[in-house]
């Protein structure tokens, strides 16, 4: 306590120990890949003579191997094939970033550099050409990992996925095994605070008919949505070993998503459903890899598959649906599920001023003003249904909430509700004739 020894006034600035709520990130991305400690990456011959004819040559090593005999080193012949003499392309090993590495990535340079040029690599193109969709369409940070198979993306990526807090979005590009994918919604819903987005499979027909069986879908959850059709871009890779082709090649659709999540979180707010939105880098109907009709995306939007389709002159995402659509009631909206993943984080981050204070009605009051104030400000960006806060929201922390027994027990109980402004999926219009003048007017 200060003393005063003279008359006058005295001013001091007191600390209110309420910090305000912020609103934490929600498109940060983490990207998994699988493929090998070793990429040979094509680059263009100069020596190539297109009016030459090719011929393949064969290279030999030798080496020393002191252990297949005892009396000594044998020398050991090994005999591969070599890129053809007057081939378009020679290629370069590149040692990429080690398995199992987490690295943050903040343009697609870094990328390049951590991953490696694009190869012809499947696995490596993928996470590639996701990150670089990613960087294309709005994405401006996002973690890389990759992994030598399957099972190491379950044991080694996710669980290290966890330290990262500020990942907010997972994917794994391209890979749709069942088993990978029921692990990714696992690691979602066990986090809490992060959205899967997942691949269809790339081959969805039959007897040249569009076949929702083969799309491989995996099992419903509000904690992720999933794409389809995939799209072909241009490989740079695959035009220098192909340069006769046209140097496309189809990619799931996961990278490119994820940045038109980042894209519509930054310009409209999390609460803006991200679909109605342009992909980036794929301007043709011809890139997809089956031109979806309405009829199609009937039987497909209210199971939660949501549809990549050419509409209104550019390819767009055409659906906003956690996976398993109707069946998820209440969550069937992916901007709903995201919405609440970032008020329940933000608040969670934001009130942390409040472990061990006195359990008060002085400290339910403070309480109230923080998350109050905190959801005012997500009301006036247009995330909650309601003309005034008060019809949009309600915060309740009082002696009903928190009787003696739940104070004996070290808890205070805050009770929240929310009014949530959902997207205008279906817009009608009725149109009736009406007779000018009528009532005599």
């Amino acid at each position: 306590m200060a003393t005063y020894l003279s008359p006058g006034v005295y001013v001091h600035e007191v600390p209110s120990g309420i910090a305000p709520i912020v609103g934490v990130g929600t498109s940060t991305a983490g990207f998994i890949g699988i493929f090998a400690d070793t990429l040979q990456i094509p680059m263009e011959n100069p020596d190539y003579d297109p009016s030459k004819k090719s011929t393949a040559t064969e290279t030999e090593t030798e080496a020393a191997d002191p252990a297949d005999s005892t009396a000594g080193a044998v020398r050991r012949r090994t005999a591969r094939a070599a890129i053809p003499a007057n081939s378009p392309f020679i290629t370069k090993d590149f040692k990429p970033v080690d398995a199992g590495e987490i690295k943050l990535v903040t343009n697609k340079s870094e990328c390049k550099r951590l991953l490696g040029d694009f190869s012809n690599d499947d696995g490596q193109c993928k996470l590639l050409h996701a990150v670089n969709g990613f960087f294309d369409n709005g994405g401006t940070r996002c973690y890389v990992v990759r992994v030598k198979d399957k099972s190491k993306l379950m044991s080694v990526a996710l669980e290290r996925f966890e330290s990262i807090d500020e990942i907010a979005i997972v994917a794994a590009p391209g890979i749709t095994d069942s088993d990978v994918r029921s692990a990714i919604i696992s690691h979602c819903e066990k986090m809490g605070d992060r959205f899967a987005i997942l691949d269809c499979a790339e081959e969805s027909e039959s007897d040249g008919m569009f076949d929702r069986t083969k799309l491989g879908e995996p099992t419903d959850t509000n904690y992720g949505a999933v794409y389809t059709p995939w799209f072909s871009v241009f490989d740079p890779a695959l035009k220098i070993t192909v340069p006769e082709g046209t140097g496309k090649r189809f990619i799931p659709p996961s990278g490119h998503i994820a940045g038109i999540y980042a894209r519509v979180d930054a310009e409209r707010g999390v609460h803006k459903a991200p679909a109605n939105e342009v992909i980036r880098g794929v301007a043709s109907p011809a890139d997809l890899k089956y031109r979806l009709s309405k009829g199609q995306q009937d039987g497909l939007n209210p199971v939660g598959i949501n549809c990549i389709r050419y509409m209104n002159g550019n390819v767009r995402v055409w659906g906003a649906r956690t996976l398993g659509g109707d069946r998820n009631g209440e969550w069937k909206y992916i901007s709903v599920r995201r919405l609440f993943l970032y008020l329940r984080e933000s608040i969670d981050k934001g009130t942390q001023w409040v472990v061990f204070e006195p359990n008060t009605p002085n400290l339910w009051a403070k309480i109230i003003l923080n998350v109050s104030a905190y959801l005012t400000n997500v009301w006036r960006d247009g995330a909650l249904f309601g003309n005034t806060p008060q019809e949009a929201f309600y915060v309740k922390c009082d002696a009903e909430t928190n009787p003696a027994e739940i104070r004996d027990l070290g808890q205070v109980v805050t009770e929240i509700g929310v009014a949530i402004a959902r997207p205008a999926e279906f817009v009608v219009f009725k149109i009736s004739q009406w007779q000018a003048g009528a009532g005599g007017e």
